[in-house]
């Protein structure tokens, strides 16, 4: 396998100067596949820093997203914006890999047809590869990420129409690949609605247990229709929403498989507008169990340093239980509730999430570095000092380098 990476690059103009920097949202990947006899694409995300060093003792979820090239920069922003800005921990912070198409119609279909109901046949000559596009991500993309990034054992699939298709797909005949799948407004009246079919054999005859799926329904049906008469109705107008509805039925009567889903349609969505708010939703349904609810409580200066403390292991606990490994809280988090503290001249809680982060990522000079800011910011100039020296021993950086020298007198 084939690897080369460059940079994906986001460029800020102004009207009158040219830019000063680039800002980088991630890393290119080519690589070659065996299975399918090509090279691929691939963009990947990176939380915080896109050439993360990997002795920082953190490992985040994946999310892989099919037609990388049309959603990679949405989804990006929408989990960088619920995980690491203002605090925000409705996600985990998570690693994103976009999976750009090259023969769309071959890899996203699970079969092969010879024309599809709407009456086309030249666009599906390829169809039918997704079983090897499959075998694809599981033997070969799937173990390269690993092999590259601080990844941990849960996945989770996004696809949009042909890309929901095969998420449903995937979810029915593959479900150990992934943990949850976010199908929005999938195609399931292709192949006479093959898929749909498989589907509600194996909803009532297989177990899911620790799966999770969120399903996007878009407003495909003609202006003088309601759900209600789309039922009823036989024509190819309305074939790709009933399709959608059959599979949210399939899911209705199926409540003992162990499967955690749920389903929203969006009436003022159509079949393209469908995948970003789908996607918020989405994501906000797999992790509705993620979000810090006591993050207030934490300030209240009844709420000892002990019980801040507490109340952090106990949800991650909880989070743990409900991701099936281990989950720390995100180092940028507890920092920065670490300085939050500091400004507020909470020591004593300053010490205990910047201890706390210490005791997670002992290999992080950032931790270290936060923390000669706490002695510093209480005139113990000694332990100060013996933390910048200890960030910089992992890590070269210039702000823990001038800390240091001012603590020394300049020197």
């Amino acid at each position: 396998m084939q690897f080369k990476r460059v940079w994906i690059l986001l460029f800020i103009f102004s009207a009158c100067n040219p830019p000063h920097d680039d800002v980088i949202i991630g890393n290119v990947h080519s690589i070659y596949s065996n299975i399918l006899k090509e090279n691929r694409i691939i963009w990947v995300h990176v939380p915080g820093n896109p050439d993360r060093k990997s002795s920082v003792d953190q490992h985040y979820p994946v999310v892989y997203l099919l037609d990388g090239d049309a959603h990679f920069a949405s989804v990006m922003g929408l989990m960088q914006q619920l995980s690491e800005v203002n605090g925000n921990t409705l996600f985990p912070e998570m690693i994103l890999v976009g999976i750009l198409n090259t023969d769309r119609m071959r890899d996203l279909t699970p079969t092969a047809v010879s024309s599809t109901f709407y009456g086309d046949s030249s666009s599906v000559s390829t169809s039918g590869g997704g079983e090897k596009f499959t075998e694809f991500l599981e033997r070969e993309l799937i173990p390269h990420i690993d092999s590259l990034y601080p990844t941990a054992p849960y996945r989770i699939m996004i696809g949009h129409s042909l890309g929901g298709l095969m998420t449903i797909n995937t979810l029915i005949h593959h479900n150990q690949l992934f943990n949850a799948y976010l199908a929005i407004d999938p195609s399931m009246w292709w192949d006479g609605q093959k898929l749909l079919k498989q589907a509600d054999t194996a909803l009532a005859q297989n177990r899911f247990n620790g799966k999770s799926l969120f399903l996007s329904i878009a407003n495909t049906m003609p202006p003088e229709m309601d759900t209600t008469m789309v039922r009823k109705d036989t024509t190819g107008n309305t074939l790709h929403i009933r399709s959608i509805l059959k599979l949210s039925d399939a899911l209705k009567k199926n409540k003992e498989n162990g499967l955690i889903w749920s389903y929203k349609y969006y009436e003022e969505d159509n079949h393209g507008s469908v995948p970003l708010i789908s996607e918020y939703n989405g994501l906000r349904f797999i992790f509705d169990f993620y979000r810090f609810p006591a993050s207030e409580r934490l300030f209240d200066n009844n709420f000892t340093a002990a019980s801040a403390i507490a109340a952090v292991n106990e949800h991650y606990q909880h989070i743990s239980e409900q991701m099936g490994y281990g989950v720390l809280p995100a180092e940028g988090y507890i920092n920065g509730l670490g300085y939050n503290f500091l400004q507020r001249k909470m020591y004593s809680k300053a010490e205990a999430f910047f201890m706390l982060n210490i005791k997670n990522f002992p290999k992080s000079a950032n931790v270290y570095d936060s923390m000669g800011d706490y002695y510093v910011a209480t005139g113990d100039t000694k332990n100060a000092k013996s933390n910048y020296v200890k960030a910089l021993s992992i890590e070269e950086n210039p702000v823990s380098r001038r800390k240091l020298e001012k603590l020394n007198g300049g020197k």
